[in-house]
C-alpha cells in the first residue's frame, strides 16, 4: 500500500462521507503513532473540512489548546492542571463535540492526537506557530517559530495559523520576531490562509514578562501588529477583553476574535465582558482555552454550552 492510500479504517463510510476515525482509544493512539507515522498525513488528507472558515452567521467559537507547548501548565489556580495529556484530550473531546462549536486551535502534538481520534472533522483548524517563549524563562519574549511553518500550515489543510506577538520596546529582540511574524504573514496570504495575531506590549516587571493590559497598550499593539507582512487580506487579530473595548476595537477593522485567557475572577463576571464585547463592530467570536476547558466546576459543556450561546 502506499503511502497515499487510505487503509479501510480511513476510508470515507458510505453513507456520510466522513472518514472513520484511525484510533479509537489513547492506547492506539501511541500505537501508530510508534508503527504508522504516515497514518497522520494520510488522515489529515482524508479530513472533511468546512466549506469555509466563516459560518453563515458570520462568528466563530474556537477552542484553543496551545499553551502546553510553551510550559504554561497552569489553569484556575490550579498550578498542574495540564499535565494530564490524555484528561486534557478528554476535555478537548467534549468540547469539540458540542454543538455550535467551530474549532480548535492547537500545536500540532494536540491537533495530531485528535485528529488521529476523529475529533476535527468539519472543524476550523488554527495551527500554533511560535511557542519558544517559554513561561518564566530567561528568553520568554523570545518568541521564535517552534510550532507550524507555513507550509505545515498549507499540507495539513488548515484554515489558519496564529501567532503570539509579545511586543517589549526595551527587548531589541522584538524586532526579530516581528520580521519573522511579518514574513509568515506574507507567506499565509499568498497561500490564501488567515494569519491569525496574538498582540500584547509586555515588559518585565520584578524579573517576570507581564502583559499591559490598559486600554491604549493594547490599541498600540493592535496598530502595531496590523502593519506587520505585505497584505493584509487574510490577516485577523485576537485580542484579550480589557477596559474600553469599544475604544480598543475602533482601532482597526481587521475581523477580531477574544480569547479568554486564564481569569481570575468568577466565571458570570467573565461571561458579561465577553457577552458586552461580542456585540462591537469587527469582533467575530471567542478563541477560548482554560477558562471552559478547566472551569471551577470542571463541567466542561456546560462552560463551553454558556460561551457558545454568547457567540452565535
Amino acid at each position: 500500500m502506499s503511502d497515499t492510500a487510505l487503509s479501510p479504517a480511513e476510508a470515507p463510510t458510505p453513507d456520510t462521507g466522513t472518514p472513520r476515525p484511525v484510533c479509537a482509544t489513547y492506547a492506539e493512539v501511541t500505537e501508530v503513532r510508534s508503527r504508522d507515522p504516515q497514518a497522520i498525513r494520510r488522515a489529515l488528507a482524508a479530513r472533511r473540512r468546512r466549506p469555509a472558515f466563516l459560518p453563515e452567521d458570520g462568528r466563530l467559537m474556537l477552542v484553543a489548546a496551545d499553551h502546553p507547548a510553551r510550559g504554561a501548565l497552569a489553569a484556575q489556580g490550579r498550578p498542574t492542571a495540564m499535565n494530564s495529556r490524555t484528561d486534557m484530550l478528554d476535555r478537548l473531546r467534549a468540547a469539540l463535540a458540542r454543538p455550535g462549536v467551530d474549532g480548535l486551535l492547537a500545536s500540532a502534538d494536540i491537533a495530531e492526537d485528535l485528529l488521529l481520534l476523529g475529533a476535527l472533522e468539519d472543524k476550523v483548524v488554527v495551527a500554533s506557530m511560535n511557542r519558544g517563549g517559554l513561561a518564566g524563562a530567561s528568553f520568554e519574549l523570545d518568541d521564535r517559530m517552534t510550532g507550524y511553518d507555513v507550509a505545515g500550515v498549507v499540507e495539513a489543510r488548515f484554515d489558519a495559523a496564529k501567532m503570539l506577538n509579545r511586543i517589549d520596546l526595551d527587548d531589541p529582540g522584538t524586532v526579530r520576531m516581528l520580521e519573522t511574524s511579518g514574513r509568515a504573514v506574507t507567506e499565509l496570504a499568498r497561500a490564501g490562509v488567515v494569519a491569525m495575531l496574538e498582540p500584547f506590549l509586555s515588559r518585565r516587571v520584578d524579573g517576570r514578562v507581564t502583559n499591559d493590559l490598559s486600554p491604549d497598550a493594547v490599541i498600540k499593539s493592535v496598530h502595531i501588529a496590523q502593519g506587520l507582512g505585505a497584505t493584509s487580506a487574510y490577516t485577523w487579530l485576537k485580542l484579550p477583553v480589557v477596559a474600553e473595548m469599544a475604544r480598543v476595537v475602533d482601532a482597526t477593522t481587521l475581523p477580531t476574535l477574544l480569547l479568554g485567557g486564564d481569569p481570575s475572577r468568577r466565571p458570570e463576571e467573565t461571561y458579561a465582558s465577553w457577552r458586552d464585547a461580542l456585540d462591537l463592530p469587527s469582533v467575530r467570536g471567542l478563541v477560548i482555552g482554560r477558562t471552559l476547558l478547566y472551569p471551577p466546576d470542571d463541567d466542561v459543556a456546560k462552560a463551553v454550552d454558556t460561551a457558545v450561546g454568547l457567540v452565535h
